[in-house]
C-alpha cells in the first residue's frame, strides 16, 4: 500500500483475521511446503511476505525453514512475533517500494499483492520479487485474477466466535477492483464490545501476463490453481516459479 494509505489490518482486524481465518494459510501450507524441500535442504532463507499474525509462517518454521517475515501492518508483525517465535526475523515491510532481502524463497498467501494500490505497482513488486530472488530460487505466491470479482455477493455476510465477530459487505466498483468493507467486533475485558470499521480496495489483474513480466526478470513462472492438491476459490491463481541459474 502506498505511504498515504492508513495500513490495513489495524488491531481489532488483525486479531480477528488471526482467530477465524486460518483455514486458508492451512489448506495453503502443505502445497508450499512440498516446493519448498530443495530450499530447506540447502539452508536457504525463505522471505515471507504478507505474513499477517504468522499463520504460515508457523508452518515453515516448525517444518525446519529459515524464515524472514514481513508485512505491511504493524499489529500484524506484532502479532506474528508472537505466534511464531522462532523465526529470524520479523518486520514491518510495504511493498512496492521497501527492498525485498536477497532470498532462495519469497513465499504469500492471502492475495497480499492484490492488496497494492493500482497495476503499475503490482508490476513493481514483481519485478522487485524476482530481482530479490537468488540464482534457483522459488516463488510461491497467490493473487486476485479479474475472476476474482465473480465472487461478488449482493448481501453482507458475517462470521463469529466467542470473542469476535465480522461482517462484511462486497462491491466491485470496476471490473478490476474488489472492495469489502468490514466492521470488526472484539469483546473487551468488562463483557462489551468494541468495533472497528476498516474498507479493504483489491486491484485484480491478468494474471495470464505476469509469467511474461517475471521472464524479463530471470524467473520462469507459471500461472495455476493450487500450491498443491488444495482448492483454492475460484479467481485466486498461484505464481509459481524459480530464479534462472544456480
Amino acid at each position: 500500500m502506498s505511504e498515504n494509505r492508513e495500513p490495513y489490518y489495524r488491531r481489532d482486524l488483525a486479531l480477528v483475521h488471526h482467530l477465524g481465518f486460518g483455514f486458508h494459510a492451512d489448506r495453503c501450507a502443505p502445497g508450499i511446503l512440498s516446493r519448498l524441500e530443495p530450499v530447506k535442504e540447502r539452508g536457504g532463507l525463505v522471505v515471507e511476505l504478507g505474513c499477517g499474525s504468522g499463520l504460515l509462517t508457523r508452518y515453515l518454521t516448525d517444518a525446519g525453514h529459515r524464515v524472514v517475515a514481513t508485512d505491511a501492518s504493524p499489529e500484524m508483525v506484532a502479532l506474528a512475533r508472537d505466534y511464531a517465535p522462532d523465526v529470524e526475523s520479523t518486520y514491518v515491510l510495504t511493498l512496492p517500494d521497501d527492498p525485498i532481502p536477497p532470498a532462495d524463497a519469497v513465499v504469500s498467501v492471502g492475495h497480499v499483492i492484490s492488496y497494492l494500490p493500482d497495476e503499475a505497482s503490482i508490476d513493481r513488486a514483481f519485478v522487485a520479487v524476482a530481482e530479490a530472488l537468488l540464482p534457483g530460487g522459488v516463488l510461491a505466491v497467490d493473487i486476485c485474477d479479474l475472476e476474482w470479482a465473480d465472487r461478488q455477493h449482493d448481501t453482507p455476510s458475517g462470521r463469529a466466535g466467542e470473542e469476535w465477530a465480522i461482517v462484511t459487505e462486497i462491491d466491485v466498483p470496476a471490473p478490476n477492483r474488489y472492495v469489502r468493507r468490514m466492521a470488526a467486533f472484539v469483546r473487551n475485558d468488562d463483557g462489551t464490545w468494541r468495533r472497528d470499521d476498516e474498507v479493504h480496495d483489491n486491484v485484480l489483474v491478468d494474471t495470464a501476463a505476469i509469467p511474461a513480466l517475471l521472464a524479463a526478470h530471470g524467473v520462469e513462472a507459471a500461472v495455476g490453481v493450487a500450491f498443491g492438491t488444495e482448492e483454492l476459490p475460484g479467481g485466486l491463481r498461484t505464481i509459481i516459479g524459480h530464479k534462472v541459474g544456480r
